[in-house]
């Protein structure tokens, strides 16, 4: 599926997005620097009444966020990370399986630990403030 919106429109754009994720518990966000990976994590965060600040977890590798009910949100930025032994060293793996909702960004890093039904999403940039996101689920 694929859904085209501005930056304007982010908003709505995630919570389409959220509708369609269902019970799935981790997503992989695939994209260039500075196409808008994190921008789009923050507003599924928003949308999902998250309070707390949210921000991108490049230097933390994981960053834990609480929705309005309780429930954890894990947001994973696996940039700086050299391989999947390294993923698994800093607690990534333990994370996928948590059971909890795991949004990650630069998961190519470590490929081999995402569970199976994994939603793999693409955003590109496609103008100054619009992007693309073709979601697999």
């Amino acid at each position: 599926m694929v859904v085209n919106f501005t930056l304007n429109e982010i908003d709505q754009a995630a919570g389409e997005f959220l509708s369609l994720l269902g019970d799935r518990k981790t997503v992989a966000f695939h994209g260039d620097m500075g196409a808008g990976k994190t921008t789009f994590i923050h507003a599924l965060c928003k949308v999902m009444g998250v309070e707390d600040v949210t921000s991108s977890p490049t230097f933390s590798i994981i960053n834990e966020y609480k929705k309005a009910n309780g429930e954890t949100i894990l947001h994973m930025d696996l940039y700086r990370l050299r391989d999947e032994q390294e993923a698994v060293s800093a607690g990534v793996e333990d994370g996928l399986f948590s059971g909890n909702l795991c949004l990650v960004e630069w998961p190519e890093k470590a490929k081999g630990i995402f569970p199976e039904d994994a939603v793999h999403c693409y955003i590109t940039v496609t103008g100054a403030s619009s992007r693309k996101l073709q979601i697999n689920l």
